[in-house]
């Protein structure tokens, strides 16, 4: 067995778990590296999420380049 220690942030109890202690993989985030990292777990989720938001390839409204599963697209999905 790794001696090597991970961590999570349960999103339903707001706390650091490690393997002796888990919640549900729906209620964690993780694994991190250091029981700090888990605990800056949703600031760290809240940072990404305003950079994908106020990233133009992320947030583009041109619909030329939205691929094959598009609404509308030639197999007629999303129509």
């Amino acid at each position: 067995m790794s001696d090597h220690q991970e961590y999570w942030f349960c999103v339903k109890h707001h706390r650091v778990e490690t393997a002796d202690n888990l919640c549900p993989n729906r209620h964690r985030l993780g694994p991190y590296a250091s029981a700090a990292e888990a605990e800056r777990a949703l600031d760290t989720t809240e940072e990404r999420n305003a950079a994908w938001d106020n990233d133009p390839k992320w947030n583009d409204d041109d619909d030329a380049d939205d691929g094959p599963d598009a609404p509308g697209d030639a197999a007629g999905r999303g129509v």
